[in-house]
């Protein structure tokens, strides 16, 4: 007797949706003024290094260390920008986002460090003065004020089109280079006039302070960030107070909300609800909450219920209270 046999076909798992929402980002703008800038920015640094080795002066010299400082930034910003295009994994869940919080944290970091180098040899000037080409020191710083000047305005309008916090770096890099830049004219033209050699160092140091603090402003963001501080643009306990007031739930514990990288945030909260209300609807009302309020879309909500799932004293206190509130109400 012949015996069939069908092989049998198997339905394909499914792709893995790590995520409901995208943890991605498409910036097409911010790249292409990413590379437009870098391009720049290369070429004039080398102009400025060889400018400012041949006229000795430490202004430009700061200045074309800033501008070295802003390849690496802009290098940095690029391979963040493609980074947050590659979705989630299984691996890496939330996607690539966080690396733009990395590459502005190094490069608030490398902003603060230049300024520290500066300021140092801004000391060591002063004490022992050098001789200074200002001819060649105010050519050079004057190119330098028109390239910074075009960088700033492009970043800036790009900022206006996508946040992100990357190009708000490049941007305070930037708009340090363009103070350099008025900084070194200035200190050209009081060399000149007065023939004294001390404002280059003054000025260079003057120049550090206002980098130092740019870089210690993205320093300070990036660090929330990473440290999954609440943003500081939303009240958390209003948040609370907020989902508190939808229909079923009678009490908001263990919430937490950070943001992911600029402007992508999440939330996850307990909440201990009424059984007499369905848990679906509950859910969906908090989700609007956040949404048409805060603009947050990700977000995960715990549903239980208090003699479930105590939490401890937590669970007890608040059984105790809602007894003595029944009581009093009865």
């Amino acid at each position: 007797m012949a015996v069939h046999t069908t092989a049998l076909r198997q339905t394909p798992a499914p792709p893995h949706d790590y995520h409901h929402l995208a943890h991605m980002k498409e910036q097409s703008k911010s790249q292409r003024t990413l590379w437009i800038t870098l391009a720049l920015t290369a070429f004039f640094t080398l102009v400025e290094i060889i400018g400012g080795l041949l006229s000795n002066s430490l202004a430009l010299l700061s200045d074309s260390a800033h501008m070295i400082s802003d390849v690496l930034a802009l290098g940095l910003s690029m391979v963040a920008i493609y980074l947050a295009k590659r979705p989630p994994n299984a691996r890496f869940t939330f996607g690539y986002l966080r690396f733009e919080i990395v590459a502005s944290f190094l490069n608030g970091l490398a902003l603060a460090l230049i300024a520290v180098g500066i300021f140092i040899e801004g000391i060591h000037r002063l004490v022992v003065p050098e001789t200074i080409d200002f001819s060649l020191m105010l050519v050079i710083a004057s190119i330098g004020l028109i390239v910074n000047l075009v960088l700033t305005l492009v970043l800036s309008r790009s900022m206006k089109e996508e946040r992100n916090l990357n190009v708000q770096s490049a941007l305070w890099h930037f708009f340090g280079d363009l103070l350099s830049s008025v900084g070194v004219i200035v200190s050209a033209l009081l060399i000149y006039a007065t023939g004294y050699k001390f404002f280059d160092p003054v000025i260079s140091m003057v120049i550090g302070g206002i980098i130092f603090t740019g870089g210690a402003k993205i320093i300070r963001e990036a660090y929330l960030i990473l440290m999954e501080a609440v943003p500081e643009k939303f009240d958390l306990e209003q948040m609370r107070a907020d989902i508190g007031q939808v229909e079923g739930v009678e009490d908001v514990h263990e919430m937490h909300l950070w943001a992911i990288s600029t402007d992508h945030y999440s939330l996850t909260a307990h909440v201990f609800i009424n059984e007499h209300v369905q848990p679906f609807c509950i859910i969906l009302a908090i989700n609007e909450t956040l949404k048409n309020k805060y603009g947050i879309t990700h977000s995960t909500i715990q549903m239980e219920h208090a003699e479930i799932h105590a939490h401890g004293e937590y669970g007890k206190q608040f059984l105790l209270g809602k007894k003595h509130e029944e009581e009093m109400g009865g």
